[in-house]
C-alpha cells in the first residue's frame, strides 16, 4: 500500500474493494466560495450487473448524480472528501465511521461497531425498511422536500405519512417489473393524468437518480396550472428528461414508441383510452389505478343478480369490480400478464386497486381467455368501451372467434 496515504484512505479503499461500503455522506464545506455541492451522498448501486457507487450532489434545491464504477470509486471518494469537506459519515457492514478534519486538514476518525451504534441497534429493522421502502425516511429526497412531504433533514411530515407510504408502495410495484423494461437503450414513459405528479417525480427519482437509467418521462394532464407547477419543479430539481404538457389522453400522439404507461385515477373511460394507447404502442409495462367507473353502472342488467343490482351502492361497487375484471381479461387476451393489486390500504383511499400488466411473448390461451370474457360480458349484458376500441386487435388475437 502507498505509505503516504492516511489510515482513513486505506480503510476507504478496502471497504470499497470488498463491497462493504453501504453509504456515505460528506458535508461541512471547507470553502464557501466555490461551486462545490453543499453535500454529497454516496450509495452503492448495481448497473448492468456491476457494482457502482452513485454520487448524489446537492446544490441549493437541486440534485445531480454520477455513477462511478467500483474500480474508480475509492480514489474518487478520498479525493473528493479531502479536497472539499470537513466531515464524513460512513456506514459499512460492521461499523459506523465519522471522519472529522481540522482547519489544517488533519483527520480524526471515530468508529463504532454497527451493532452498538444508533443505526446498528435497529439494523434488522433498517434492513426490513429497505426491502419495503424504496425512498427511506431520514434521507432527504429533494423532490419530496419540494412537494412538502419531507423536511430538509429527511423527516416525513406528520400529515404526509399516507402520501409517503403511497409513493413507496407505488415504487415497490415499479421495481418488480423493471426486468421487463429494455436495458440497452433509453426507456420512454408516459404518465397520463399526472396531476400534481407526486408519483411521476418518484418514478423519475427511482430510475434516473437512484439507478442511473437512461429515461425520458412525459406527464400529461388537462390542467394548465398544474402542468406549469410541475414543469417549474422539474427544472428546479434538474430533472432534465422529465417534461410535462397539457393534453387529453385520447388525442395524445407525440410518441411512436412507449415502454411504460402509467395512468393513475383517470376518470371512467379515460383509463380505457390510456390502456388503448399503451396497447397500440406495444408498451412493455402498464400501471393503472382506475377511478370513477361509471360506464358499466348504466349498462349492467341481469335478473338473477337483481338482489344485488337493485341496491345502488352495491351496484356501484360491483360495476367497478366488473369494469376492472374486464380490463384485466382483455389485456390477457392481447398477450399481457395481468395482476390486480392493492395499491394502498382501503382506509387511506377508496381508489386502491392497481392493474399491473407486463407484455409477454404470447401463447395459445388467447381464444380461451376471449371465450371466458365473452361469457362474462354477455351475462352482464354490457358493451365496454375498451372492447369496442380494440375490436380489430382482439379479433386477431383471439383467432376470429368473436
Amino acid at each position: 500500500m502507498d505509505s503516504g496515504k492516511e489510515q482513513w484512505q486505506i480503510d476507504m479503499e478496502q471497504w470499497v474493494s470488498e463491497g462493504r461500503l453501504k453509504g456515505a455522506t460528506f458535508s461541512q464545506l471547507r470553502r464557501k466560495d466555490g461551486d462545490v455541492p453543499s453535500k454529497t451522498v454516496i450509495r452503492p448501486v448495481e448497473l448492468r450487473g456491476a457494482l457502482h457507487y452513485q454520487f448524489q450532489y446537492y446544490r441549493d434545491n437541486k440534485v445531480t448524480h454520477e455513477n462511478v464504477p467500483r474500480e474508480q470509486a475509492a480514489d474518487r471518494m478520498t479525493e473528493w472528501l479531502a479536497s472539499n469537506y470537513r466531515q464524513a459519515l460512513i456506514r459499512t457492514d460492521d461499523a459506523d465511521v465519522q471522519v472529522l478534519f481540522s482547519k489544517k486538514g488533519k483527520a480524526a476518525v471515530l468508529s463504532k461497531p454497527a451493532a452498538q451504534s444508533a443505526a446498528g441497534k435497529n439494523e434488522t429493522l433498517a434492513h426490513n425498511r429497505q426491502k419495503q421502502r424504496v425512498v427511506q425516511e431520514g434521507e432527504a429526497a429533494p423532490f419530496l422536500v419540494e412537494l412538502g412531504i419531507m423536511t430538509k433533514d429527511g423527516q416525513v411530515a406528520a400529515k404526509k405519512q399516507d402520501k409517503f407510504r403511497q409513493i413507496n408502495r407505488f415504487l415497490e410495484m415499479v421495481a418488480d417489473v423493471l426486468p421487463h423494461l429494455p436495458a440497452d437503450r433509453e426507456i420512454t414513459i408516459v404518465d397520463f393524468g399526472c396531476g400534481k405528479s407526486y408519483l411521476t417525480f418518484a418514478l423519475y427519482h427511482l430510475l434516473a437518480v437512484q439507478q442511473g437509467r437512461r429515461i425520458s418521462v412525459v406527464g400529461l394532464d388537462l390542467k394548465a396550472d398544474v402542468i406549469a407547477f410541475c414543469s417549474e419543479l422539474a427544472k428546479k430539481l434538474g430533472y432534465d428528461n422529465l417534461r410535462f404538457q397539457v393534453g387529453d389522453i385520447a388525442d395524445y400522439k407525440d410518441q411512436s414508441r412507449v415502454d411504460m404507461v402509467v395512468t393513475l385515477h383517470a376518470c371512467d373511460t379515460a383509463t380505457d383510452a390510456a390502456l388503448v394507447k399503451a396497447i397500440e404502442w406495444g408498451a412493455s409495462v402498464i400501471l393503472s389505478v382506475p377511478c370513477c367507473q361509471h360506464e358499466l353502472f348504466k349498462q349492467i342488467t341481469n335478473e338473477t343478480m337483481k338482489p344485488l343490482l337493485s341496491h345502488g351502492l352495491l351496484k356501484e361497487r360491483f360495476s367497478a369490480l366488473a369494469t376492472d375484471a374486464i380490463r384485466a381479461q382483455l389485456l390477457e387476451v392481447l398477450g399481457y400478464r395481468t395482476q390486480l393489486l392493492e395499491f394502498i390500504d382501503p382506509e387511506h383511499t377508496p381508489k386502491n386497486m392497481l392493474i399491473r400488466a407486463v407484455r409477454t411473448a404470447g401463447g395459445g390461451d388467447a381464444a380461451r381467455k376471449w371465450q371466458e370474457y365473452a361469457a362474462f360480458r354477455d351475462m352482464l349484458q354490457v358493451s365496454p368501451y375498451l372492447e369496442r376500441a380494440l375490436e380489430q386487435r382482439l379479433k386477431k388475437a383471439a383467432g376470429d372467434v368473436k
